[in-house]
């Protein structure tokens, strides 16, 4: 059988996507075939993939690492969250439909088997799968429906690494009370923990391996120091957006991002973040977008309504009005490209419920959320200098109006997106991935700062980052007792 290995953690936001990435560069450079999976997916970062579907964005990074297309089975649940206590469902990369969070705990069983089948398929065609857990190993209070984590190895008979945080604190403890939480049979899917994030003298861990082992019988896998890297791979959780700062010189490029609460694909803010001269800042609630900025990107979104309603309430509808007056730059993008229009409409109730809202009005446009979902790779070149873009759609709804004859963009089936408004200093689409491009991103840049150039090549810059991090795992962890107890030795 194709061995099988799984990371989970002792709790969310643990490290678990970035190692499962570095794992699967690891495997690959030795001449595996390599494959990430999921069982089980919260987030709004998502990607499109070969299939026509889609999944988390970090099992596209993991598909990246051992150098394959993503595709739907490697994530067979995805939840997006729209509400507080709600999400649309994706099932092998197409919506089913929207649930309230306990209406979905009742579905989740019937999921199962399609999550057994998904793994089947990744299994057939590769010497080792690295699988990510969701969230804690330890939610007990879920675990009689649970197939992100325990039930899901369980059921699929896989071991398993935990994975702590020692950047969080309480680090012994949070790997003593995993596994005293754990019942006996999934405890003996345990084949030991990693602590990740270390700083500092890593000896210093010495005493406290002594009373892991001690308390649980587990041994340590390896201490993964804290990795530079990181910064340099897309951010799968929207938290890394609320820790991060901004970066970049005096004279840098200055980005304001406001912080919505639904917001969705931010990875597209992840070439700019690269830029060593742009400072990209996320503007959380109750702060007002910086006076100094030179653009404000009005970022995807989850619920399209509710945060433009958040914009509103937060004044910064206001606070864009006098950032244009200043001579200020604005970019919108899938639903913050739909907030620039003149109206909004769901009526049907599918990012939540049914509604309207007058737009900004900075574009004449105007949007309804409904129909099929659009999800498709796309490519083409920016109308004005013919810079060429390439990245996805993944949208719903339809958007009309007399600014649609400024088009932004024209992709290569002769389809145009986007619109300009007349003085060219507010622009949408709804291609994601658009900063990816150094060509456009470089000519994006310069007419904000004229004369101001770059080197950077982002999509190198991802993959180089990859092998760094496959480097520091090869070093820090016994990569071939680990293949050994994922029964690929």
């Amino acid at each position: 059988m194709t061995a099988a290995l799984m990371l989970q953690g002792t709790g969310s936001d643990v490290g678990k996507s970035l190692l499962a990435a570095g794992l699967c560069r690891a495997w690959t450079r030795r001449g595996l075939r390599v494959r990430p999976f999921k069982p089980q997916n919260m987030s709004n970062n998502a990607a499109v993939t070969e299939d026509g579907g889609e999944i988390g964005r970090a099992q596209a990074l993991q598909a990246r690492a051992c150098g394959v297309a993503p595709h739907s089975a490697m994530n067979p649940v995805l939840l997006k969250p729209q509400t507080d206590v709600g999400a649309q469902v994706v099932v092998r990369g197409r919506v089913v439909g929207n649930a309230a969070a306990r209406d979905y705990h009742a579905l989740k069983p019937r999921l199962l088997g399609t999550v057994l089948d998904s793994f089947a398929d990744l299994r057939a065609q590769a010497d080792l799968v690295v699988v990510e857990g969701a969230g804690s190993a330890a939610e007990v209070n879920l675990r009689d429906s649970d197939i992100a984590n325990m039930g899901f190895a369980t059921a699929a008979r896989v071991p398993v690494l935990l994975v702590a945080d020692i950047d969080r604190g309480g680090v012994i403890a949070s790997v003593v009370g995993t596994h005293a939480l754990l019942p006996d049979a999934e405890r003996r899917l345990l084949i030991g923990y990693v602590i990740n994030r270390f700083r500092g003298d890593v000896g210093l861990f010495d005493p406290a391996i002594d009373v892991i082992r001690e308390r649980t019988g587990l041994s340590c896998a390896g201490v993964v120091p804290y990795l530079p890297e990181a910064a340099r791979l897309p951010m799968e959780d929207a938290m890394a957006l609320d820790n991060r700062r901004p970066e970049g010189g005096g004279r840098a490029i200055r980005v304001a991002v406001p912080r919505l609460s639904r917001i969705a694909n931010f990875d597209d803010l992840d070439p700019l973040i690269a830029e060593p001269d742009v400072a990209v800042e996320i503007v959380p609630p109750g702060s007002a977008l910086p006076g100094n900025a030179d653009l404000v990107i009005l970022p995807g979104s989850k619920a399209t309504l509710a945060d433009l309603a958040l914009l509103r309430a937060e004044g910064w509808d206001i606070d864009l009005a006098g950032h244009l007056r200043r001579g200020g730059h604005v970019v919108g993008l899938c639903g913050g490209y739909q907030m620039l229009g003149r109206r909004v409409a769901d009526p049907q109730g599918i990012e939540g419920p049914p509604g309207d809202l007058p737009g900004l009005g900075l574009l004449d446009l105007e949007t309804t959320i409904g129909g099929d979902k659009t999800l498709r790779a796309a490519e083409g070149v920016e109308i004005a200098g013919g810079a060429p873009v390439r990245g996805y759609e993944m949208h719903m709804g339809r958007t009309e109006g007399p600014g649609m004859a400024r088009p932004w963009l024209r992709l290569s089936d002769g389809h145009l997106d986007g619109a300009v408004s007349e003085t060219g200093r507010v622009a949408g689409c709804y291609l994601h991935g658009l900063f990816a491009g150094d060509a456009f991103r470089r000519r994006f840049l310069a007419r904000l700062r004229p004369g101001r150039t770059s080197d950077l090549r982002f999509e190198h810059s991802v993959d180089a980052a990859l092998d760094r991090l496959a480097d520091r795992l090869e070093a820090c962890l016994d990569l071939d007792r680990l293949l050994e107890a994922a029964g690929g030795a």
